[in-house]
């Protein structure tokens, strides 16, 4: 057996777990597991991620810019695009499928043991979830690795990733998301999400709603840990339009940084760019050192994030973005507008079931001359004649495709057909990950050089 049929065969074994979207609120079941394998999350340092959007893309900042610090990196985020090995990166790369294996064994003598005593509890057995983040923390303990960029998997007091103790707690924008397992309100939200906040801490945080930002605030009081938001104690101070990305001007909790690039579209990026430089300043120098102008510069130009305003092809332009909820299609739609010069847009739009998909849509749709409705290979999409009647409720058209390769096929016929049109195909991770897919199968790229 290869090393790839060993890393398949644990994946296989995952999804016999109850599924990624199969959250119980409570993380003692992952706890109890790590106890059996001597706590390997207490063997690195860590950066815990929570908010809403931009977590992601933040995170990997992160990775980057400790990466530039001579550091040796894990990287541990949900979902994954093509291949479950890219959720475990290991100094930038997805983990060696030899490592996930051996990882896979080390826990696995274990995980019946776990599965006994639940049942023996009248509880349900590990999920998919749980079994991945202990796989994330035992395969960066034998890495080793000197820090782990941890994303939460759902909200943050009782996530799996829980179980390990944040030396700086960051909070990404938070806005309603998961309203069936976060709670229905802002407040509810953001009280699950500060949960990840530990004693002595460090918290640095997004701008956010006022009523969020004073949870956070007393979440921090009460773990007597130190907080700084961005707007007040950091910020990005000017971006400018750059080939490829953009230049950045930030102020950090610990000095300024002129006109940096970042290869990565959109004002948010620059927010993301901003909130992960806080971060490292604080775990690196407690917030009073600067970061030196050759690692900063490294590790920005270093930052990569698939699947969000990603370049997948050229004659004509095509953009991928996951924008799987409201505020990440707002974000996508401002992005359009600042980082393109287009006159029309083709919208490939695909949500699942479990999604907002009539507020991606009342936010997308203003912005598509054509949509192209269809399905993200998954057995939580909505299908295509759906998300075209949601369409159509919304005051607008869509032709509808089976298929993205379908869909894509349509959508890049259209761009084509008339000058200054491009194509952005948006509203699903999964989807995001296919088109990825489709565009190196069909070269969408042909003749371009970067």
């Amino acid at each position: 057996m290869t090393d790839r049929d060993r890393a398949d065969a644990v994946y296989d074994k995952l999804l016999e777990r109850a599924g990624e979207r199969w959250v119980q609120p409570r993380k003692e079941r992952t706890a109890r597991i790590l106890e059996l394998l001597d706590d390997p999350q207490r063997n690195y340092r860590v950066v815990h991620l929570t908010g809403t959007n931009g977590k992601t893309s933040t995170a990997r900042m992160i990775e980057s810019l400790l990466r530039a610090h001579g550091l040796r990196t894990g990287l541990f985020t949900s979902p994954h695009l093509e291949r479950f090995t890219e959720r475990i990166m290991i100094d930038g790369e997805p983990i060696a499928d030899a490592a996930i294996a051996d990882a896979w064994d080390e826990i696995e003598p274990f995980i019946g043991i776990v599965d006994a005593e639940l049942e023996a509890a009248g509880d349900a057995p590990l999920t998919f979830f749980e079994l991945l983040t202990v796989l994330a923390f035992v395969a960066a303990s034998d890495a080793p690795v000197d820090v782990l960029v941890l994303e939460v998997g759902m909200g943050g007091s009782w996530d799996s990733t829980n179980t390990a103790d944040g030396d700086v707690a960051v909070f990404a924008p938070i806005a309603i998301d998961h309203a069936d397992r976060l709670g229905s309100t802002l407040a509810d939200i953001a009280t699950v999400k500060a949960g990840i906040v530990k004693d002595g801490a460090v918290v640095v945080s997004a701008e956010q709603p006022a009523e969020v930002a004073q949870i956070l605030r007393e979440a921090a009081a009460a773990k007597n840990a130190s907080i700084a938001f961005a707007g007040d104690e950091f910020g990005l101070t000017e971006q400018k339009l750059a080939v490829g990305g953009q230049l950045l001007t930030i102020r950090g909790v610990a000095g300024a940084y002129v006109e940096e690039y970042l290869p990565l579209y959109g004002a948010h990026q620059g927010h993301n760019a901003a909130l992960a430089v806080a971060a490292v300043e604080s775990l690196i120098g407690g917030g009073t050192q600067r970061i030196a102008d050759d690692i900063i510069t490294e590790g920005l130009q270093g930052a990569t994030s698939p699947g969000r305003l990603q370049l997948l092809g050229v004659s004509p332009t095509v953009i991928v973005d996951a924008a799987h909820n409201p505020h990440g299609a707002a974000a996508l739609v401002q992005s359009l507008d600042d980082s393109f010069d287009f006159d029309e847009w083709g919208l490939v739009l695909g949500v699942l079931a479990d999604k907002d998909a009539a507020g991606i849509i009342a936010t997308l749709a203003p912005a598509a001359t054509h949509i192209f409705a269809t399905a993200p290979e998954s057995t939580r999409a909505n299908d295509a004649d759906l998300i075209a009647d949601l369409v159509e409720a919304a005051g607008y058209r869509a032709t509808v495709h089976p298929s993205l390769a379908d869909a894509a096929d349509a959508a890049r016929e259209w761009a084509a057909s008339a000058e200054r049109r491009a194509v952005v195909i948006a509203g699903s991770i999964v989807l995001a990950g296919e088109a990825i897919a489709l565009a190196e199968e069909e070269d969408w790229k042909s003749g371009w050089q970067a």
